[in-house]
C-alpha cells in the first residue's frame, strides 16, 4: 500500500483526531493515540469507527 504523504498528513483518526501513519504490515492506517488500527481495501483508506481494529504496537 502507498498513500501520498500529503494525504496522510490530511487524514485523522475519526475516533480521537489524532495522526494516522501505516501500521507495520502496510495493510491498514494505524492510530498510535487510540490504538485504533482502519482497513485500506483497494488503496482507499476506510476511516470508519465500526470498521477499525484494535492492535497492540510491536514496542517492548
Amino acid at each position: 500500500m502507498k498513500i501520498d504523504r500529503r494525504l496522510l498528513d490530511l487524514l485523522a483518526c475519526p475516533a480521537c483526531k489524532g495522526a494516522l501513519v501505516p501500521c507495520p504490515d502496510r495493510e491498514a492506517l494505524c492510530c498510535e493515540r487510540c490504538r485504533l488500527r482502519y482497513p485500506v481495501r483497494e488503496g482507499i483508506p476506510v476511516l470508519l469507527i465500526d470498521e477499525a481494529e484494535s492492535w497492540e504496537s510491536e514496542r517492548p
